[in-house]
């Protein structure tokens, strides 16, 4: 069987190699395809195909797609987390020492004199760039992840002290933090201890406008502000006042927006922290891999709207189903299978929110009875999505 795949936004033709000769990228099925990578196409006006069963983001942020809508069409949404962390994290400490030394500034003043005597006009001026040095500085990362934890461990040899605020860390990303690392259990002692704070979370209701009149009031003046993760992280109106009262000495963006520009103390990048040769191929090679193995074997791996899900694939057929989160959804789905007399060989199912993924696998070779049992479960009410895969360990009829 061919996967048809349709690309967005130039995915890295090396990264896409990884979906193998059992895909079909941007062919003649590119309008109806199985599935979708994309970059920082915009999805949210979009009306996806029926047939499209996954998409797969080539980068961490998922804001572009509309996770509910495809949910309850019953499209699996990938992200590829850390594939781009080291090429974010070192924008984030280049924009640190920016910061620190004024670099930008410095270099556009030099660029602005003329005369023979240029080499007497910057040994006068060079005073305004002298800077200060970032060791023993205080650097404060809001989220620990792929990012964060990186950008902590790496300030920490450039000895600053670091404090790390994430409530949510996970157990691995913890094991990758340097002991020296002070974790925090309250925003308030980041934003009231830190020369320096950078955000690495996702936007959310809980998280937009982290940076607003409040936080900017437990800051100590020229505190350096440094937004890598979203804009509307930080409430644009409440940065301005922190500006202006010197507060905020600085502030570094990748999130470019008009009220953003030519103003003072304001650093803005065209939103390329993790646009880098090597973290681009990272993250079609890990898209191109999660839509390859989603597709071939119905294992999800890194998905936004569905929980980690493998099991090995030892059956004659594989059914897996999006189905919503209902009561006794379990055992209804094991009756109808027991109904047709087949044996169920594995089952897992696992829920995020309101609705749920199952791999159901079965020991049946007679595929009539297969292809009732699908139609079965397409008639049902309760469930969203039905693929059926062939396993490859047994023979079928």
């Amino acid at each position: 069987m061919v996967f048809s795949v349709r690309t967005f936004n130039n995915i890295n033709q090396i990264g896409l190699k990884e979906l193998g000769n059992g895909f079909q990228v941007d062919g003649d099925l590119k309008d109806n395809p199985d599935a979708y990578i994309i970059r920082s196409e915009n999805l949210h006006k979009a009306d996806f195909p029926e047939n499209l069963k996954a998409i797969a983001r080539a980068g961490a942020g998922t804001n572009n797609i509309p996770i509910d809508a495809a949910t309850a069409k019953g499209i699996v949404v990938f992200n590829t987390p850390g594939a781009n962390a080291n090429a974010v994290k070192e924008a984030v400490i280049a924009s640190v020492l920016l910061a620190a030394r004024d670099y930008i500034s410095a270099n556009r003043w030099v660029n602005s004199l003329s005369g023979d005597d240029v080499p007497k006009q910057v040994e006068a001026g060079k005073k305004q760039f002298a800077g200060t040095e970032i060791a023993g500085k205080t650097l404060g990362v809001i989220g620990l992840g792929a990012i964060g934890a990186r950008i902590a461990n790496d300030a920490r040899r450039l000895g600053m002290n670091v404090l790390g605020y994430d409530p949510y860390v996970s157990i691995e990303a913890a094991w990758n933090i340097s002991s020296h690392v002070k974790r925090v259990n309250d925003l308030k002692e980041i934003f009231e201890n830190s020369d320096y704070i950078t955000v690495h979370v996702p936007l959310t209701e809980d998280t937009k406008d982290t940076f607003n009149a409040d936080s900017f009031s437990l800051m100590k003046k020229g505190t350096v502000v440094i937004n890598f993760a979203r804009g509307e992280l930080v409430d644009n109106e409440a940065l301005f006042d922190a500006i202006e009262t010197g507060v905020v000495r600085r502030y570094f963006t990748d999130f470019g927006s008009e009220e953003l520009l030519n103003k003072e103390g304001i650093t803005v990048f065209p939103h390329v922290g993790g646009s880098t040769a090597e973290a681009e191929l990272n993250c079609a090679i890990m898209a191109g891999q999660t839509i390859r193995r989603f597709m071939e074997t119905g294992e999800i791996t890194n998905s936004v709207n569905f929980p980690n899900m493998h099991q090995a694939l030892t059956a004659p057929y594989r059914i897996t189903l999006i189905n919503k989160n209902v009561p006794n959804i379990v055992a209804r789905l094991s009756t109808a299978v027991s109904d047709l007399d087949i044996n169920i060989d594995n089952i897992l199912n696992r829920s995020r929110g309101e609705y749920a993924y199952t791999i159901l696998d079965l020991d049946e070779t007679d595929k009539g009875k297969i292809d009732e049992l699908v139609a079965n479960f397409e008639a049902s009410d309760n469930i969203v999505r039905v693929r059926l895969i062939k396993g490859k360990s047994k023979s079928a009829k």
